[in-house]
Formats: C-alpha cells, sequence, structure tokens
C-alpha cells in the first residue's frame, strides 16, 4: 500500500444533492422546497421552540413561583469539610479567609456552618451564619462559636 494507490471505502463518498439545476434533474424549478411560503424562502430559520404556528409548549404551560430578592445567599460548609481542614493543615482558627485560601468558599461569599459531620477538635469557628447542630457540635467538642 502506498499513497498514490489509496482510496476511500465503498460508500463514504457521496455525489452532492444539486438542486435547482433544470427539470430533468428532477430538482429544478422549486429545487425540493414544495411552493411558497416562509420555508420556500432564502434566509429562513426557524426559532427555538416552534410548533408550525401552534402555541409552543414554553407558552402553554403556566408560570410559576418567583424570586425573592431580597433572599441573603450563603456559602455552605459541613462540619466534615473543617475537621478535614484542622486535620491536614493544622489549623483551629477558622475564618473565611482561611477558608477562601482553601478553596473551600469564595472570597466575597457570606458563609454558614452547617451540622453534617463531627468535629472533634476544639476548635475556634468564626462565620456569618451557624445552624443550630453546628453550634452545638463546636461547642461540644470544646470551640468557639464567632458569628461575624
Amino acid at each position: 500500500m502506498e499513497l498514490s494507490n489509496l482510496t476511500p471505502a465503498k460508500g463514504s463518498i457521496k455525489k452532492n444533492y444539486r438542486v435547482g439545476r433544470g427539470y430533468g434533474s428532477g430538482n429544478g424549478k422549486t429545487a425540493g422546497r414544495g411552493h411558497k411560503g416562509a420555508q420556500s424562502r432564502s434566509g429562513y430559520s426557524r426559532k427555538a421552540g416552534f410548533e408550525g404556528g401552534q402555541m409552543p409548549l414554553y407558552r402553554r404551560i403556566p408560570k410559576g413561583g418567583f424570586k425573592n430578592i431580597n433572599r441573603v445567599e450563603y456559602d455552605a460548609i459541613n462540619l466534615d469539610a473543617l475537621q478535614k481542614l484542622i486535620e491536614t493543615k493544622n489549623i483551629t482558627e477558622i475564618n473565611i479567609e482561611v477558608l477562601a485560601a482553601n478553596g473551600l468558599v469564595s472570597k466575597k461569599a457570606l458563609v454558614k456552618v452547617l451540622g453534617r459531620g463531627k468535629i472533634n477538635v476544639p476548635a475556634t469557628v468564626s462565620a456569618n451564619a451557624f445552624s443550630e447542630t453546628a453550634k452545638k457540635a463546636i461547642e461540644a467538642a470544646g470551640g468557639t462559636v464567632t458569628v461575624i
């Protein structure tokens, strides 16, 4: 086998479908586009969700719910993540800067500590909010909780 005798696989090369090239081709006159209407024109593109003039699904379904503009969004962090941080980095004073430096939360985010997992070492934890279970678990381990 050499470069001079390479050929494509059988059936992989297909002739282009040439439309609008006279009646003899079988695709002259309207070039397979039917008669009149938007789809017969050049530049036609169907809108996403268009259902042929029928009211589209996204408009038939009623609107639901609302977004509270006064909602306060917190970045959640659990006790098991704090315990892992204490074990790996040997840190006992945990605040938002320490969490951000270790990639657990973003710098500008409000942080809420949640109660999943256990904490075994007394640690000083400061965050914007704490769940009741997290607060009890930290204090039971001999640590202190500071709400910023």
